[in-house]
């Protein structure tokens, strides 16, 4: 059985940093493309990284500079290093896999997580 679980989520204020992690099973996390998404109240479900075959990663213009995607496959677990934190990235994270990159950038990945909450205050 296939399971993301997302943990590391908090209450931070601006400026603080969190780091979020993805724990894998059911599959081997390096033979899948790998993501983080969110989603704050009232507006649509956004990407926020991707990572694939291991080390080719992408971040949306927001958060480039500010967050760090990667993964340990040793453990199986995808992580978002996210520093500098602002208002604006307060929001529920999910991380979400696909043996697809192309179904995980559009935000139809196969697997998604519970999602871990992130809030920063001002």
């Amino acid at each position: 059985q296939v399971q993301l679980v997302e943990s590391g989520g908090g209450s931070v204020q601006a400026g603080g940093s969190l780091r979020l992690s993805c724990a894998v099973s059911g599959f081997t996390g390096s033979s899948y493309s790998m993501g983080w998404f969110r989603q704050a109240p009232g507006k649509e479900r956004e990407w926020v990284a991707y990572i694939y075959g291991s080390s080719s990663t992408t971040y949306r213009d927001s958060v480039k500079g500010r967050f760090t995607i990667s993964q340990d496959n040793a453990k199986n677990t995808l992580y978002l290093q996210m520093n500098s934190l602002k208002p604006e990235d307060t929001a529920m994270y999910y991380c979400a896999a696909d043996v697809s990159p192309l179904q995980l950038r559009i935000g139809r990945s196969k697997y998604w997580g519970q999602g871990t909450q992130v809030t920063v205050s001002s």
